[in-house]
């Protein structure tokens, strides 16, 4: 049976992507296809040229841990769990977040197009069609807001377009047209999966739950509140067509949660080994 994964957008929550393909390895559930959503694209693209889970978190790791990347300061939009954060450090986190802001403000991005190029300089230069696994990256058409499915081409510029996110990442301008983070119009693309032969499809979905409870404090909490059940609404609908959906524990991590990634990682495979023995019984193994 030809079983695809369908890997779903959420930001650093998506490393727990890694975690579920190193389950799915070591128990020998072939992959014939891989479709994701921004960093499921970025976490797909890679497994579908190095075919090896190890290898794709150790590449993941340097990746985010080069110069550049550090840069981007993430860990100022993340929120911190620590209660007795001191008056200082919540001052400089605040202030960096606003600068940050401010650049979205004043320009088309936080990020230039030569800092995303050079954030993406080690991701692997290959043309989609000459995959070993068969692969998609879904990206967004901010002209038209269709759903785009990109299955040809260079890799990496279909994930750059695939996980820019808005305000953050500059458009990525191909096929005539500027693309986004294909998180906002499908965040988990099961459908892309079943439209590329997969007759078996594994969802992965790292979107934010709602079960967590939070404080709606002022408008930008509600705003992000709001869009957390955008979110979530739209992958339920796509998760609808999936044959089994793993869903790696979401709480205490954010999309902007990089310092928590070996955490994030052992979610998935956490999550991957509960759904083991249900995949092994459909297929007949």
């Amino acid at each position: 049976m030809k079983i695809g994964l369908a890997l779903g957008g959420g930001g650093a929550r998506g490393f727990a992507h890694i975690g579920v393909l190193k389950v799915l390895e070591k128990n020998k559930i072939p992959i014939y296809q891989i479709s994701g959503t921004s960093i499921g694209a970025v976490v797909g693209g890679a497994y579908a040229v190095f075919r090896d889970a190890q290898k794709v978190e150790a590449f993941m790791f340097d990746f985010i841990n080069t110069d550049v990347f550090k840069e981007l300061n993430l860990d100022v939009f993340d929120p911190d769990p620590e209660k007795s954060v001191s008056y200082w450090k919540q001052l400089i986190k605040t202030t960096q977040r606003n600068i940050s802001l401010f650049k979205a403000w004043r320009y088309e991005s936080m990020l230039s197009k030569a800092q995303v190029k050079k954030i993406f300089e080690s991701y692997p230069e290959v043309e989609i069609k000459d995959l070993p696994i068969r692969f998609s990256a879904v990206a967004t058409d901010m002209v038209t807001g269709r759903e785009t499915v990109l299955l040809e081409g260079s890799l990496k510029k279909a994930v750059i377009a695939s996980s820019s996110i808005p305000g953050v990442f500059p458009l990525v301008e191909m096929l005539d047209t500027k693309m986004c983070d294909g998180g906002i119009t499908d965040l988990v693309p099961v459908y892309v999966s079943r439209g590329q032969g997969a007759q078996y499809v594994i969802a992965v979905d790292v979107t934010k739950s709602l079960d967590e409870r939070e404080e709606l404090a002022n408008g930008l909490s509600i705003i992000d509140r709001a869009q957390t059940i955008l979110a979530y609404q739209l992958s339920r609908e796509r998760l609808g067509g999936a044959d089994c959906v793993i869903r790696p524990s979401s709480h205490r991590f954010s999309w902007a949660s990089v310092r928590y990634i070996p955490e994030i990682i052992k979610s998935g495979e956490i999550a991957a080994e509960r759904v083991i023995p249900a995949i092994k019984k459909s297929l007949g193994m």
